[in-house]
């Protein structure tokens, strides 16, 4: 038996290429066959001998059901490779896994040899999407065993007070700024619930809120790895059309167009005067967006006190207005854009939100470099100077009359009866229930989102003081994921900012000397008291007044100690 008789064909051909040399013979002379290799003679009596104790027609079932077994016994091999990944299923039609699992491993189909063989080749799968790790500072670095200073030695100051901190320089601070986002534990997909028709809930919430039901809520703490909960703007196409708190369509497009750190605050109200960042790099004053969100009655103040012209900026910041207010209590408007950034700027990366009456004093790239990048945080929040517990802050806000009492007892009472227990050592390395939150530094990443999500919605479901709400969010999430955010001391907040009074305090202020004037301060005018007829004066009682103690002398004794002699 020949392997022309078998008609066998060379690899890499669809015919035999002798036979057609020998119908070419007539006109041309025969070439010689090629002498075949020592491994294909082996192969060829291989198949000989097979051919001996199997009837000719049956050989190709036999080589069929030996390429079956040698498949499924690579896909069996396979499968056990990959782990926890899923199950792959083969698509015979295009030779590639579904692109659903996650392990795309395209097969290309090389060859194809006289005995059915297939031999294929396996190209690697991508890498995993790569994150942000953090870094550590060079050795010699001087912010690399920086401590803190004992405060100074001041009697007289006993309140809060900045502290140093060590910023690497801006040119430093903007090579580290991370080419990829951190890690989102727990949650790696987060979109938001979107109706047109609603329903109250049990209690509270609000139409912007969509009123979560307690069902909801209790859903949105369930943290998975794809998740839809509600975050604000809950009706219309998208945040800031029509859904309340609404943006021109030319102000979203801008902050839209927002790709890397945004710096937002805002004044509702006319609460509060604008306040101008100092010490801001020039690369950051071409590249960071520096947002102003103001209402009607903020916008007519300042354009009648010619702050304000028809380019809508003032100094860096650029001014947005905004319309149809979802709530009638100015600090619950300011909430939206405090703890919603990532909706209203969805392409930016990093954010930093001050509170109107704050003075940025450093420059933002220094201060995601010091406290996120450097702590490989996505999150980060000063703590309250004084006050760590929940319990103490709910009873300060009640003392201080910072809303209605009978509300900030219903929400701390339903939050300890959810297992909120006061503040203690044993809650380390947490070191604070209660932030200052005045000021957020925040990455943009899934995690994040969702916990200001959630803290959005405590405020928008209870009370506007956030600081009541924070921690309760932020440890149901730790229960779920090891995510930790960065509460670093008030101290170190102060340092960047610089806190200024409201407007109707500065108002009620005498207006400064001007620049070199000598300020006279005059003494109070003496009181004249007129005599009257049959009014002595001895009947009017003046301001006691305080004389200076003299220092006695040896030779004078007071009569309490004087000895007294009997029968003088």
């Amino acid at each position: 038996m020949t392997t022309g008789s078998l008609g066998l064909r060379s690899s890499g051909s669809y015919g035999s290429l002798q036979q057609q040399q020998f119908q070419n013979s007539a006109t041309t002379p025969p070439v010689p066959p090629r002498k075949p290799p020592k491994m294909f003679k082996e192969k060829e009596g291989m198949f000989l001998w097979i051919c001996k104790f199997a009837p000719r027609k049956k050989v190709g079932m036999l080589l069929i059901c030996a390429v079956s077994a040698a498949v499924f016994l690579w896909v069996l091999y396979v499968g056990k490779g990959g782990g926890d990944t899923p199950e792959l299923n083969i698509s015979m039609t295009s030779g590639v896994f579904p692109p659903d699992t996650g392990q795309i491993r395209r097969i290309d189909l090389i060859e194809q040899n006289d005995f059915g063989q297939i031999a294929s080749i396996e190209s690697p799968p991508p890498p995993p999407p790569a994150y942000f790790k953090g870094y550590t500072l060079p050795p010699g670095n001087p912010c690399e065993g920086f401590t803190l200073p004992p405060p100074p030695a001041d009697k007289k100051r006993t309140g809060p007070r900045p502290c140093p901190v060590c910023y690497l320089p801006v040119e430093q601070a903007i090579a580290l700024m991370p080419d990829a986002p951190s890690f989102s534990p727990g949650v790696s997909s987060l979109t938001y619930i979107h109706e047109e028709n609603l329903s109250k809930s049990e209690f509270g919430g609000s139409e912007f809120g969509g009123y979560p039901s307690l069902k909801q809520r209790t859903d949105s703490y369930d943290i998975r790895e794809s998740m839809s909960v509600h975050c604000g703007f809950v009706r219309g196409a998208r945040p800031g059309h029509q859904t309340g708190f609404d943006i021109d369509d030319s102000n979203f497009l801008a902050m839209e167009s927002c790709r890397g750190v945004v710096v937002a605050s805002a004044i509702f109200g006319a609460f509060d005067l604008i306040r101008q960042p100092r010490n801001i790099s020039e690369y950051a004053k071409a590249n960071v967006c520096f947002y102003m969100f103001v209402d009607e009655e903020t916008e007519s103040f300042m354009r009648n006190s010619s702050e304000l012209d028809n380019s809508m900026r003032v100094g860096l910041w650029r001014i947005v207005v905004v319309h149809n207010l979802p709530y009638n209590d100015p600090r619950r408007n300011g909430k939206v854009p405090k703890l919603l950034l990532h909706r209203l700027f969805p392409n930016a990366r990093y954010s930093l939100w001050l509170d109107a009456k704050l003075e940025l004093v450093v420059d933002p790239y220094q201060i995601l470099e010091r406290f996120l990048w450097r702590k490989n945080a996505s999150f980060a929040i000063s703590r309250h100077y004084r006050r760590f517990d929940v319990f103490v802050e709910a009873e300060a806000n009640k003392a201080a009359s910072k809303f209605d009492n009978a509300s900030i007892d219903f929400q701390v009472d339903f939050y300890k009866k959810e297992g909120l227990t006061p503040f203690t050592r044993a809650k380390l390395p947490i070191t604070s229930d209660v932030p200052e939150g005045c000021v957020i530094v925040k990455e943009h990443i899934p995690i994040s989102n969702l916990f200001t999500c959630l803290w959005f919605n405590e405020v928008d479901r209870f009370t506007p003081r956030d600081q009541i709400s924070f921690a309760i969010v932020r440890d149901k999430i730790r229960e779920k994921t090891n995510w930790t955010l960065n509460m670093f001391l008030d101290c170190e907040r102060r340092n960047f900012v610089v806190q200024g009074y409201h407007r109707d305090v500065l108002e009620r202020w005498p207006s400064p000397p001007p620049p070199g004037a000598i300020a006279v301060v005059h003494p109070p005018p003496p009181v004249i008291v007129a005599a009257q007829p049959n009014v002595s004066t001895s009947s009017f009682v003046t301001s006691p007044v305080k004389k200076i103690p003299t220092k006695r002398g040896r030779e004078r004794r007071s009569k309490r100690h004087r000895k007294v002699i009997p029968g003088s």
